[in-house]
């Protein structure tokens, strides 16, 4: 665990959100390792070292009828970088999409990371430009599941 939440925070740190990370290392081995675990992580290693990771999931398709799997976070140590470790995972990844026949592998990423957007362009990833992220946290999160259905009582 304390590998995989170090990994969380240098991503954060890199991605100029680290004030936004909560999760422990509870957290994660109970999301992670339980009998319900929500989430799965790969990890990279270079001899014993472990110089990267990748956190996924699985989500569905209503229009393929079929799973898909969601890369949550990709990280690579920057010392690390450009020598195949972050290819590897994804290969990784997507050999588990194929067994698991999933319909389709996605992420997101930051529109400003160049680095990332031409890694991802090399392994044949597409923009999905017509579409707009949402997401509901925190106090809204808590606000919306609180309100009334209607003919609730």
């Amino acid at each position: 665990m304390p590998v995989i939440l170090g990994f969380i925070r240098e991503l954060a740190e890199y991605e100029k959100l680290a004030h936004e990370v909560t999760a422990t290392e509870e957290l994660l081995h109970r999301n992670l390792f339980s009998d319900k675990r929500h989430a799965e992580a790969l990890l990279a290693f270079e001899d014993k070292t472990p110089v990267g990771f990748a956190l996924f999931f699985h989500n569905f398709s209503t229009f393929l009828g079929k799973p898909g799997l969601y890369l949550e976070d990709l990280y690579i140590k920057p010392a690390y970088r450009k020598r195949g470790y972050g290819k590897a995972l994804m290969i990784h990844l997507a050999r588990i999409a194929k067994e698991r026949d999933c319909g389709r592998f996605e992420w997101w990423v930051l529109d400003w990371s160049e680095p990332s957007l031409e890694f991802y362009r090399s392994i044949g990833a597409v923009p999905m430009n017509d579409w707009t992220v949402q997401r509901v946290t925190g106090d809204a999160l808590a606000k919306l599941a609180a309100e009334k259905m209607a003919g609730e009582k």
